[in-house]
C-alpha cells in the first residue's frame, strides 16, 4: 500500500488559516510540520492564521519563537523544554486544563481542525496505528481530517487508536527515528520515598505513575506485589519490567480486565519494542484514560504524582517555579479526584523535602504566583523521604503538624514557628 501524498502535499489542507492538532512527544509528524513551516517560510497565503495545538512538544520550531509574525503560531496545553521560554518570552500561548479535558478544549478552540500525526505503516486491512500516542488525538478519529506521516519506527500498539485509510486525506513516508528518553537514576531519597509507598500499596491494586526518578524508584520497589494492574496516562521503562516479571498482569482490574492501559508512551527503544504488536497493551484516549469517574471504578485505586511544593493546608502547585509557568495541570488532578472516589484508593504525592538548594518544599503558605494543582480538598497522602502525611480528613492542625513531621529536619523549627503564627497548630 503506497503512500498517496509528500509531506509537502498536507500544505492543500491547511489552506485558510486553518488550525492544526499535532500529538504529544513522538507522535508529532516532524517532516510534515517541516513542509507546513517550510510554506510559512516561503510566504504562503495558505498558511496564514493557523496555530498548531498541542501538549508537551519535543522538538523546537521556529513558528514557537514567533519567526513568522503570527502567520503560524502555536498554542500549548502543556508546557515543555521545547516550548517554555518562548512562552515566558510571549510566542507561545497556553491554555490550563486537565488533561482528561484537552480534547474537549481543543475541539472548542478548533471546532474544523486538521489532525497531522505520525503513525505506524498500514496493516494488511489498511489500519494505521496512532503508536505512542493515542493521547487526545484518538478523539478526533471519525471527527477531523487526518494527515498522518508514516514511519517504520513508530510501534504498532493497539486499543483505540486505529485508523483506516479511507478516513485520511493522505499520508506520507519519513525515515525518523523516534526520540529516546532513558529512565532517571533514582537516588537513596528517592528510593526512601518508594519504600513509604510501595509498602501501602497492596496486592491487587491498579496503579498510576508518571515519569521521573521517583517513578522509577516506586516501581522498582514494586517487584515482590502481586496481581497488579495499570491503567495510568504515561506508559515507561518501569512497566516493561513489572509486565514480564509477572507483577503486572491485570487480573484484579474491573475494566479492561488484564490489559495495561495508558493514553501515551515516553521512554527507550526496549520500550518501543515491548508495545510493539502487544495485545496486551492497550492505548486508549485521554478522555477515558483519564476520567476521574473512569478510574473510580476500580478498586483500590493507587495514583501517585509529584509535586513542587506543598503548604500547610496541603495544597500542591505542581506546574509552577518562582511564580512562572513551567509546565500545566496535566493529569495529576484528573488521577487524584479518580482515586478519591475510588473503593480503597489512596492518592500520593510525592516529593523531596528540600531543592537543590537546600530549600524546604513544605512551605507555611505558597508563594505569590504558584498555581494550585492539587486542591487541599483533594489531597490524600504526601510523602517525602521522612515518612508520610495523612492529609484526607485531617484538621488544619492535624495536616499542619504532620507536614512539619515529614519536612526535612533543619526547617521544622522554623516551620513550626510560622504555623504558631498562623494559628495553625
Amino acid at each position: 500500500m503506497n503512500p498517496s501524498r509528500t509531506p509537502a502535499d498536507v500544505v492543500a489542507h491547511v489552506m485558510g488559516g486553518r488550525q492544526l492538532i499535532v500529538p504529544l512527544g513522538n507522535g508529532e509528524p516532524t517532516a510534515v510540520l517541516d513542509a507546513i513551516e517550510d510554506a510559512a517560510r516561503a510566504g504562503d497565503a495558505r498558511i496564514n492564521g493557523s496555530s498548531v495545538h498541542q501538549m508537551h512538544a519535543i522538538h523546537e520550531r521556529d513558528y514557537m519563537s514567533g519567526a513568522f509574525d503570527g502567520r503560524l503560531t502555536h498554542t500549548s496545553y502543556f508546557l515543555s523544554p521545547a516550548t517554555r521560554r518562548h512562552f515566558l518570552e510571549g510566542t507561545v500561548e497556553l491554555v490550563p486544563g486537565h488533561f482528561s479535558e484537552v480534547y474537549s478544549l481543543m475541539h472548542q478552540r478548533a471546532p474544523h481542525p486538521l489532525v497531522i500525526a505520525a503513525a505506524s505503516p498500514p496493516d494488511r486491512h489498511g489500519y494505521f496505528s496512532l503508536g505512542v500516542s493515542a493521547d487526545y488525538t484518538a478523539s478526533f478519529i471519525g471527527r477531523a481530517d487526518f494527515f498522518l506521516e508514516v514511519t517504520e519506527a513508530m510501534p504498532r500498539t493497539f486499543g483505540r487508536n486505529q485508523i483506516h485509510v479511507s478516513q485520511v486525506v493522505g499520508w506520507c513516508q519519513s525515515d525518523r527515528p523516534l526520540v529516546e528518553v532513558a529512565p532517571a537514576e533514582p537516588t537513596d531519597v528517592d528510593a526512601n520515598i518508594a519504600a513509604y509507598v510501595a509498602e501501602r500499596i497492596p496486592d491487587g491494586a491498579t496503579i498510576q505513575t508518571g515519569i521521573g526518578a521517583i517513578p522509577n524508584a516506586i516501581m522498582a520497589a514494586l517487584t515482590d506485589h502481586h496481581d497488579l494492574g495499570v491503567h495510568t496516562e504515561l506508559l515507561s521503562d518501569g512497566v516493561v519490567d513489572l509486565v514480564e516479571s509477572g507483577v503486572v498482569n491485570g487480573i484484579k482490574k474491573r475494566l479492561n480486565r488484564t490489559k495495561t492501559v495508558g493514553t501515551f508512551a515516553l521512554g527507550t527503544q526496549r520500550l518501543h519494542d515491548f508495545l510493539h504488536e502487544n495485545t496486551a497493551i492497550e492505548l486508549h484516549a485521554v478522555r477515558y484514560v483519564n476520567d476521574p469517574r473512569i478510574i473510580a471504578n476500580e478498586r483500590n485505586f493507587v495514583s501517585i504524582n509529584a509535586t513542587l511544593s506543598v503548604d500547610f493546608l496541603g495544597q500542591c502547585a505542581s506546574e509552577t517555579i518562582g511564580g512562572n509557568y513551567y509546565s500545566s495541570s496535566g493529569g495529576q488532578n484528573d488521577f487524584a479526584r479518580g482515586a478519591m472516589y475510588s473503593d480503597g484508593g489512596q492518592g500520593f504525592v510525592v516529593l523531596h523535602s528540600t531543592t537543590s538548594k537546600g530549600a524546604s518544599r513544605i512551605v507555611p503558605q505558597l508563594d505569590p504566583g504558584e498555581v494550585v494543582t492539587t486542591p487541599k480538598n483533594t489531597v490524600d497522602k504526601i510523602v517525602t523521604e521522612w515518612g508520610v502525611a495523612e492529609l484526607r480528613g485531617r484538621t488544619i492542625s492535624e495536616r499542619t503538624a504532620s507536614l512539619i513531621a515529614i519536612a526535612h529536619p533543619d526547617h521544622r523549627e522554623a516551620l513550626t514557628v510560622e504555623a504558631k503564627r498562623l494559628a495553625y497548630l
